[in-house]
């Protein structure tokens, strides 16, 4: 099936929703939602949809632009945090405008999504809220963990299962929910977004260590000059993600990387860092799709396996 049409209409009312009556608000946020980017979790909303039985896929179309506004909301949150100064190929928001601005236009776009998400159901706004709160909480706690110097790697994975994993688990379950599909058909879409949120996330962590600034889009290196990262994951055994209701994660002890202490990493230990990520990506990408097989077979369904396949391919 073809999506790209209801793409097009997420990204009109993602620019549609820019505007303020402060004219610094419309500037800033037509700015970053401007640049595009992968449109990745509005896809999954999308695609969710459509394998789960829905027929009137513009009726989601809302839901998209919803979980793309938090999660856009989030990058100039972070960039500020991470001082970052190239997003989505432009500058960023708080490179030109400054902190304090960018910090006001991530908070603008926030509350964007209580505009958005006003006509639908109490159960919609609540999946939505709850991913937006594990969010701030994976941010949080991969901010903590970095200032300590206490990142192992049960706080890794429950880092980047709140921080990437729960939006991309939303989405699914926003599209699901949304076509009225069985209980059991929602927990296989929910189950195979973490799994590909967990995967998404680890290959970023990756990228951050092998790619330019301008290959991604952003400023690279920044995990690893903040001793966070998939290259500081450094103990073996079991790895609990803390969330409930989600899998476990477990990394080999014996392709674990030294922990990163400031600068760069040995070559050795980058390599294997490397390694590590990509295979994890991939195990975590199989999980991902092998999980989708109670649902009917559909080109909803197909477009999500080849998804996860392209998730953990990417270069940027």
């Amino acid at each position: 099936m073809s999506i790209e049409k209801p793409l097009r209409a997420v990204n009109e009312l993602l620019l549609s929703l820019t505007e303020s009556s402060v004219p610094l608000l419309t500037e800033t946020s037509a700015h970053i939602l401007s640049a595009g980017g992968k449109r990745l979790r509005p896809r999954l909303v999308l695609l969710a949809h459509a394998a789960a039985g829905g027929t009137d896929i513009d009726d989601v179309v809302p839901l998209a632009a919803a979980v793309e506004i938090i999660h856009t909301a989030t990058l100039v949150h972070d960039d500020i945090n991470d001082n970052g100064t190239l997003r989505r190929g432009r500058e960023t928001v708080n490179s030109r405008w400054g902190g304090t601005f960018a910090l006001l236009t991530g908070d603008f776009l926030f509350t964007k999504t209580y505009e958005i998400m006003t006509p639908y159901s109490r159960e919609l706004n609540q999946i939505l809220a709850r991913a937006s709160r594990e969010l701030v909480e994976g941010e949080t706690l991969q901010i903590k963990a970095a200032r300590d110097g206490k990142i192992d790697q049960a706080t890794y994975f429950e880092i980047i299962s709140k921080k990437t994993a729960s939006l991309f688990m939303a989405c699914a379950e926003l599209g699901a929910t949304a076509a009225q599909a069985p209980q059991e058909w929602i927990d296989a879409l929910r189950n195979y977004a973490f799994h590909l949120g967990l995967a998404f996330q680890i290959i970023d962590d990756v990228l951050d260590l092998v790619a330019d600034p301008g290959q991604l889009g952003k400023n690279a290196g920044v995990d690893i000059a903040q001793g966070r990262g998939i290259s500081v994951v450094a103990d073996g055994g079991e790895a609990g993600a803390a969330v409930a209701a989600k899998p476990a994660i477990t990394l080999d002890q014996d392709t674990a990387p030294a922990p990163l202490k400031e600068g760069l990493l040995p070559g050795d230990s980058l390599d294997k860092a490397i390694q590590k990520g990509h295979a994890k990506a991939k195990e975590y990408a199989q999980r991902a799709i092998d999980g989708l097989n109670v649902l009917p077979e559909s080109a909803a369904l197909d477009e999500l396996r080849a998804l996860a396949r392209t998730v953990i391919e990417r270069d940027h």
